[in-house]
């Protein structure tokens, strides 16, 4: 089989070529434009996942000899998460070149972060099955060079650090409210507030309500830390 030229020149972008052609135009797939003849990647995602955990776990261990697990976990959680895998698709342009169904097209496919997220991941499991577990790690290498150069010191997320300051006071964890929604289905916008048992509280605004939350909890932390 040969590829478009468009998936050709995003073979290209992400350097690497495909012995399997098939194995790329599958990762790209999505589940609204599946069939029998035309399998999904939702199968080459759950691969993927795991294909990037064990590349990131050995890249950070050998990058940081010192670090304890504790240091370590936030740190990989914040480079396998959706939304950092959803913003890597987002640099290389994978949203252009993925195959949906119309539905999904017409609310917004391409720019959905659980979308692009679950299609880098596919695109992994591709690379992975085509070219072997060192093609694939060099891959994501590439791919998250900058991140992985730039890991910060303590990678904990602002919720865990506000839950984790609140505790230590021995109050209960803070609550996180959605007090409003606007827009569109597939690009919302949401406002959250979060406040503490004993009355500290801040509000937020952002496209996702993971995203929401920990703007708010960095708030309420900034907050605090000028009280």
């Amino acid at each position: 089989m040969k590829l478009s030229a468009e998936l050709t020149e995003f073979s290209n972008r992400i350097g690497y070529s495909f012995l399997n052609p098939e194995l790329l135009i599958r990762s790209l797939t999505h589940s609204s434009i599946s069939s029998a003849t035309r399998p999904d990647n939702q199968r080459f995602e759950f691969l993927g996942d795991r294909v990037l955990g064990l590349v990131m776990a050995e890249t950070l261990l050998g990058k940081d000899h010192d670090a304890s697990e504790g240091i370590l976990a936030p740190r990989f959680n914040n480079m396998v998460r959706k939304e950092t895998c959803a913003e890597v698709a987002r640099e290389i342009g994978l949203g252009a070149v993925l195959k949906l169904g119309n539905s999904e097209m017409a609310s917004g496919g391409r720019k959905k972060q659980a979308v692009l997220g679950d299609a880098l991941e596919a695109l992994i499991a591709a690379v992975y099955l085509d070219g072997g577990f060192e093609v694939a790690k060099r891959l994501i290498n590439q791919l998250w060079r900058e991140r992985i150069d730039n890991v910060e010191f303590d990678a904990r997320d602002s919720k865990t650090i506000l839950q984790e300051l609140v505790q230590s006071w021995g109050e209960a964890p803070p609550i996180y409210e959605i007090i409003g929604r606007s827009g569109p289905d597939h690009e919302p916008t949401f406002t959250i507030n979060v406040r503490t048992i004993s009355g500290h509280f801040a509000e937020a605004i952002a496209g996702s309500k993971r995203q929401a939350e920990q703007v708010a909890a960095q708030k309420l932390l900034e907050r605090l830390e000028n009280e």
